[in-house]
């Protein structure tokens, strides 16, 4: 069992999600999501599986829980992109290690950033320490909010889904995701971005067909 310490006790972290649950219905997801990926210390990953096994138990419906889950994950993406635009690295760099972001892991980030390119703004949510800081490089090399919206936004929207379907599918099981994603995530990772090059490239067919199709009608 997953556990975390709050206030005077242990208390298993499922409890504490269904507190935020409970209160803040899936508005609760939204404003996790946010915080969690701006950089608090929050269990994204855990948060959205245990959220698919809500539904699972039919206390929350799967398209509300998809629908709070996005909103949450681009909301907090996009806070980091416009935070990246309008204060810079200084401000990462000396504000980052106050929610966990040193500069070893923004440094790590810019390395990958460097080899994978906009890429990076989708498979980032998988790679641990490198989903909170893809958006404040995108905004400080000056990525347009065009570009950074079409990567970020797809990848928050397989991310999210991900974890919520693993949830609803496993069910009583939920807390084991957790345990195979950091065990197998090296195999998680180039199965994401393979998906992701064979999306692109139907995407890049598709819209180079319509293209021609609409020229031999001219």
């Amino acid at each position: 069992m997953i556990t975390i310490i709050f206030l005077d006790g242990m208390v298993t972290l499922g409890q504490q999600i269904d507190y935020l649950l409970g209160r803040f219905g899936y508005f609760g997801i939204i404003l996790a999501l946010i915080g969690g990926i701006i950089g608090l210390p929050i269990p994204d990953e855990v948060l959205l599986t245990y959220v698919g096994f809500n539904v699972y138990l039919g206390k929350m419906a799967y398209i509300p829980s998809l629908v709070s889950a996005y909103t949450g994950a681009i909301g907090g993406i996009s806070l980091s992109y416009f935070l990246g635009i309008k204060l810079g690295l200084p401000f990462l760099k000396k504000y980052g290690p106050k929610l966990h972001i040193n500069e070893a892991k923004i440094n790590r980030t810019k390395n990958l950033f460097n080899k994978l390119g906009p890429f990076l703004l989708i498979i980032g949510y998988f790679i641990p320490g490198v989903r909170h800081i893809t958006a404040y490089l995108a905004g400080i090399n000056n990525y347009s909010y065009k570009k950074f919206a079409l990567f970020a936004y797809i990848g928050a929207l397989i991310w999210s889904s991900t974890f919520i379907t693993l949830g609803n599918t496993l069910g009583d099981k939920w807390s084991n995701v957790i345990y195979y994603i950091e065990r197998y995530r090296m195999f998680v990772i180039p199965l994401v971005v393979l998906i992701v090059i064979v999306g692109v490239f139907v995407f890049w067919r598709k819209r180079k067909s319509t293209s021609e199709t609409n020229e031999v009608y001219e």
